[in-house]
């Protein structure tokens, strides 16, 4: 098997694009995907396209509209984890040895499609119950108040912490700072979850192009960064109580990316997860063991987890900040990663200079029964901040 490389990434600014569809939007990506590889497109051998609401055929569709139609594409839907799981079809695509190049691309365009919260269909049962994710998510934080002490205060720092690394991205939906304040006096949305508390609605598109070894000893990509592990699970039926404090999809998923890149928890120095919700974000961060179950909220109150803390999370803003267009998310975060990992500091202090970095990215989609992505990436850098493409 070969290893694989992320060697091109491009994306949309995240937002609102009233005169715009998911296709032009993914074009978009993909050209400055293609442009950043500095690599014949002829020589992408497959591709494949998360998205939830595009309708049929919508990957072809883009690939028609940027003149690479005629080559296998494969259009892959899994709720939030759908772009993220085209990433790791394409990985997997090219570590098998059926391909050398593989473009991996997510689109959406939801602003014009829903208002509220988002459900999976209209006859769920759940969703007709009332539980909806911003239920099902405010749940679990009155859970985890309940069980570790979590105080208001705490969540609430974790969406002013991505809102201001939002306003350094060029790339995100939101650029305003924000305080616990405005975060506690925001409208209520499922108590004790407030406005601020929540990721938007959003527009927009992200893509990567994927290489064998083989093909960056040729090109010889110094800014190649490797895509170690990737690393998927769907939850099960629970017939009992499941905890609603920690996230055993997210731990077990977590804990096979960690052992087929050879890492654990202890070395990864950054990571862009699914924050949703702020609470959200607090059971990622502690399935996958980057900070200690129950004590994360405090930890990330105190700075450890901004950019030039301990252990950065979601320094691109992530979904609090940036904004979730289904589709694109998953595919985003390694854009933001590799940016990151080509070498940081631009904007912020620079804890992990002259380490060579690890970075953790993953989604979770639709509840305990759904969909849960992690990948590991590694590059040689001098450290974690976000530096972006002069002109974006």
């Amino acid at each position: 098997m070969t290893d694989v490389y992320v060697i091109g990434v491009g994306m949309t600014r995240f937002g609102r694009h009233p005169d715009r569809d998911a296709v032009d939007l993914a074009a978009e990506a993909i050209r400055e995907a293609v442009r950043d590889a500095d690599l014949d497109p002829r020589r992408i051998e497959a591709a494949y396209c998360g998205h939830v609401y595009g309708g049929m055929v919508l990957g072809q569709r883009v690939l028609a509209q940027v003149g690479l139609a005629g080559i296998p594409l494969v259009n892959v839907e899994n709720a939030c984890s759908s772009g993220a799981s085209a990433v790791r079809e394409g990985f997997l695509g090219i570590r098998a040895g059926e391909y050398d190049v593989v473009l991996a691309f997510g689109t959406e365009h939801l602003t014009t499609r829903f208002r509220g919260a988002l459900t999976p269909g209209e006859n769920d049962l759940e969703a007709a119950l009332g539980l909806t994710m911003p239920a099902v998510y405010a749940m679990r934080a009155v859970r985890h108040m309940a069980e570790f002490g979590t105080t208001r205060e705490e969540l609430a720092y974790v969406s002013v912490k991505n809102k201001r690394n939002a306003s350094l991205n060029p790339y995100a939906q939101f650029r305003n700072p924000i305080t616990v304040e405005d975060v506690l006096n925001s409208r209520p949305i499922a108590e004790p979850l407030r406005l601020l508390d929540c990721c938007p609605v959003s527009d927009g598109a992200a893509a990567v192009v994927l290489a064998s070894e083989r093909v960056v000893r040729q090109i010889g990509r110094a800014r190649a960064v490797r895509l170690l592990a990737a690393s998927l699970r769907t939850g099960t039926v629970e017939v009992g109580l499941p905890s609603m404090a920690f996230e055993s999809l997210t731990h077990v998923t977590a804990q096979d990316a960690y052992q087929r890149a050879g890492i654990g928890p202890e070395e990864v120095d950054f990571a862009e997860v699914h924050d949703c919700f702020s609470i959200a974000e607090v059971l990622r961060v502690e399935g996958l063991g980057l900070y200690p179950v129950g004590e994360y909220p405090k930890r990330a109150a105190r700075g450890e987890a901004d950019i030039g803390g301990r252990l950065p999370i979601n320094p691109s803003g992530g979904l609090l900040g940036k904004g979730h267009p289904l589709g694109a998310t998953g595919v985003a975060q390694v854009v933001e990663l590799v940016r990151q990992l080509r070498g940081g500091g631009g904007t912020a202090a620079d804890p992990q200079s002259a380490r060579g970095a690890r970075a953790l990215s993953g989604r979770k989609g639709r509840g305990d029964r759904g969909s849960c992505v992690y990948r590991a990436h590694r590059r040689t850098v001098r450290g974690c901040g976000t530096r972006y493409p002069s002109g974006a």
